[in-house]
């Protein structure tokens, strides 16, 4: 019945290889942006019973409440604790000063001289 409604002409069921590049694209950026709005909304959970339960039982309560399935729940987790690990655990880089510029970027040929 819908076949007739719907000819496949109009809808061709496979796409083009550059509208199927644009569509990955498109549902990557959306992707990210609900794991974005988990990871905030998980912060906000973890700052909101941080008086009642640790960061880690926040995040998981949190998880299990909105009933996100994996591997999108591992993803949500290890990205808030990483947030909140930001300010506890800073990054530690080398120091621009402990290398020195004018240094050779190789080691230096060591050739016998002969006497």
């Amino acid at each position: 019945m819908f076949g007739r409604l719907l000819p496949e002409s109009l809808f061709p069921r496979k796409l083009s290889e550059n509208a199927e590049r644009r569509l990955r694209l498109a549902q990557a950026r959306a992707e990210e942006s609900v794991i974005r709005a988990h990871v905030d909304n998980a912060l906000m959970f973890v700052d909101t019973l941080a008086e009642d339960l640790s960061f880690d039982r926040a995040i998981d309560n949190y998880i299990r409440v909105m009933g996100i399935p994996e591997p999108l729940a591992s993803v949500v987790a290890t990205r808030t604790l990483v947030v909140l690990g930001q300010d506890l655990v800073p990054y530690r880089k080398r120091a621009k000063e402990d290398v020195r510029i004018d240094e050779p970027t190789r080691p230096a040929l060591r050739i016998a001289r002969s006497r």
